[in-house]
């Protein structure tokens, strides 16, 4: 089996679907921050690495609540899509034409709930030719069993599941990025607390060695 090519900000878009708030309050798969941190550091990915980037939402007279504010802030003035379709979002038109306006075959999709509307557009990309990939960390569900039911789903059709980590170390893996950009010490220190604490501790004990390194 031929290993693909590392997703990379110029051929992947990232597409975030039905993050809303009243679909926060039935998450059951993952705990509610974990969850916020993951899809808002997904949000992050595609806006500071340059990706593609298509945002969706249901029809706006359904009772489920505004976007996320989090991620709002984020993308500041990028449509969010009011999709009249219920589960495949790719049913609806104007978000086909969104994704393919990126001009991008590779899409990195998450959102809520796993096994309803992030399932079947995941499915719905494989069937249209895109080389689709879910965020499982930042994808989530009404219970841990529906979520690892609709992964294991996906991963019987070849769609590979990463996580927002995975797919923003590959990006930086990109020519367009060196190792010392600012973006993934950004990421790490925003939505990584564990590792942000590791770095700070080895700053401060570099800077408590003696002269030369003598004990």
């Amino acid at each position: 089996m031929q290993v693909p090519a590392p997703l990379s900000p110029q051929d992947t878009t990232i597409v975030l679907v039905d993050y809303v708030v009243g679909f926060a309050n039935i998450i059951r798969s993952h705990d509610v921050p974990e969850h916020l941190n993951a899809a808002v550091a997904l949000a992050k990915t595609a806006v500071l690495y340059e990706s593609g980037l298509v945002v969706t939402t249901g029809a706006p007279d359904k009772p489920y609540g505004p976007y996320y504010p989090e991620i709002l802030d984020l993308i500041g003035d990028h449509p969010v899509i009011a999709r009249q379709s219920a589960f495949n979002s790719f049913d609806d038109e104007t978000f086909a034409a969104a994704v393919r306006e990126t001009g991008r075959k590779r899409l990195a999709i998450a959102g809520i709930a796993t096994e309803g509307c992030v399932l079947q557009t995941v499915l719905g990309a494989a069937r249209l030719g895109y080389e689709p990939y879910v965020v499982v960390d930042a994808s989530a569900s009404v219970s841990k069993q529906g979520h690892d039911a609709a992964i294991q789903r996906m991963a019987m059709y070849g769609i590979a599941p990463v996580t927002w980590g995975t797919l923003a170390a590959e990006f930086q893996l990109d020519p367009g990025f060196a190792e010392n950009a600012t973006v993934r010490p950004k990421l790490t220190a925003d939505h990584v607390p564990s590792m942000a604490m590791a770095a700070r501790a080895f700053f401060a004990a570099r800077e408590l060695e003696p002269l030369g390194g003598a004990r």
